[in-house]
């Protein structure tokens, strides 16, 4: 059975990856300590439900996301290339979503040096 902060550890290592953004970014983004975080990641710290609601919003998901198992390896996932097929699948849904959001926002603006 996975626990909830191994699925909490590997989703926001993911999102962060996603993000480009390192344990220390994250944590000033939260506003807490690069410390923290790390306790997040390594399972040592469970956050409240207030600091995963700005875990969230620091890593541009909702909170919800942050438990999801879609993507989280499971004992019976197959081999390792299906997880990393499945990583990689989610991510470029993420940037798909993010494309097209950064998309209809420029289109929203038009350019004003032209």
């Amino acid at each position: 059975m996975t626990s909830l902060r191994s699925v909490l550890a590997f989703n926001m290592r993911v999102q962060r990856q996603v993000l480009g953004i390192s344990q220390e970014k994250l944590a000033e983004r939260v506003g807490t300590s690069t410390h923290y975080i790390g306790m997040i990641e390594n399972e040592k710290k469970f956050p409240s439900p207030e600091m995963l609601e700005r875990i969230a919003a620091a890593l541009e998901i909702d909170a919800p996301v942050l438990f999801s198992t879609k993507s989280y390896p499971s004992p019976k996932a197959g081999t390792m290339e299906q997880f990393q097929e499945e990583i990689i699948n989610d991510i470029k849904q993420i940037l798909t979503y993010r494309v097209s959001k950064l998309s209809r926002e420029t289109t929203a603006a038009p350019y004003e040096g032209a």
